[in-house]
């Protein structure tokens, strides 16, 4: 199966070199010429010679907007009976079935696949996927998706992938956001943060963000390269656009809306989302939960 790729930023350059680490070759296109060589990829001119030479299509892409303009300027046109098109993408659900119904009547399948671990799982061919679409259709991209994966799971018909994945995305938000608030409460308290975290992850307060983020951030390292503060908001604003949509009370949404907006106002907007307890701490009397600078 030819792979090609489209988008190869922070998440799926990891990915693509995953790939062709494993001696698969890939057909790579990018805004930035330099991530596809990077990523391992063979350079391709334009996103239809990437469609035209390869029987699967992945993407990875910053929002629904800019899947759509690929997907329809540069895909779509050029899509045939056979071929399979997999969005690794945090995008809308109903972009996510309208595009799959355009390929679909040229023959084409689409696979919505939200992702999970960040850069870290990446790199290391570890990441979660969550996949919409048909069964049969993943079955056959599978061998391909096992590359950079340590788990996938089907989740349902189109758009179902990133149903869940925004539904993931929230908890992850909510974790991150709070989490930041109480480290730099206790910061300003005068405890010490290791033993701060110790007790939270051996208590009910553990989370993701106490187990794998904190305990590096406390120090200055800030675990660069994955979502920024800027995806995260948008993240939780498709989240809230689909909870409106099937009439389900958001009540806990307005906590990471104003953490990672806060952080986009205050100069953070393409920083790692990690970076918003800086920004809590900017508010607070200028905390930092570590004495030196950032850790690249």
């Amino acid at each position: 199966m030819r792979i090609g790729f489209v988008g190869l930023g922070n998440m799926g350059g990891r990915m693509s070199a995953r790939i062709t680490g494993a001696g698969s070759p890939v057909l790579g296109f990018d805004v930035l010429p330099d991530n596809v060589t990077a990523a391992g990829a063979t350079p391709a001119a334009s996103i239809e010679e990437v469609t035209d030479g390869s029987d699967i299509v992945l993407l990875s892409l910053p929002d629904s907007r800019a899947v759509e303009d690929v997907v329809l300027t540069g895909v779509l046109p050029r899509a045939r009976s056979g071929q399979i098109v997999v969005d690794l993408s945090t995008a809308s659900p109903e972009s996510t079935t309208r595009l799959h119904e355009l390929l679909g009547a040229r023959g084409a399948a689409y696979l919505d696949a939200g992702v999970s671990g960040g850069a870290a799982a990446a790199e290391k061919g570890a990441l979660t996927l969550m996949v919409g679409g048909s069964a049969e259709v993943l079955e056959q991209a599978r061998p391909v998706l096992e590359l950079f994966s340590g788990s996938i799971f089907h989740c349902g018909p189109s758009g179902s992938g990133h149903v869940v994945k925004l539904l993931n995305n929230f908890l992850n938000a909510i974790a991150l956001s709070a989490t930041a608030e109480v480290m730099v409460a206790g910061k300003k308290a005068g405890l010490d943060l290791d033993v701060l975290l110790a007790v939270l992850n051996a208590g009910s307060g553990v989370n993701f963000a106490t187990l794998n983020r904190f305990p590096k951030i406390v120090h200055g390292d800030y675990l660069r390269g994955g979502l920024t503060n800027t995806l995260m908001l948008k993240d939780v604003n498709l989240y809230v656009e689909l909870v409106a949509r099937l009439g389900v009370v958001s009540p806990n949404s307005s906590g990471p809306l104003a953490s990672f907006g806060l952080a986009r106002a205050l100069g953070y907007a393409d920083e790692i989302s990690n970076t918003v307890v800086d920004a809590l701490g900017d508010l607070s009397g200028g905390v930092r939960l570590h004495s030196g600078g950032a850790s690249s």
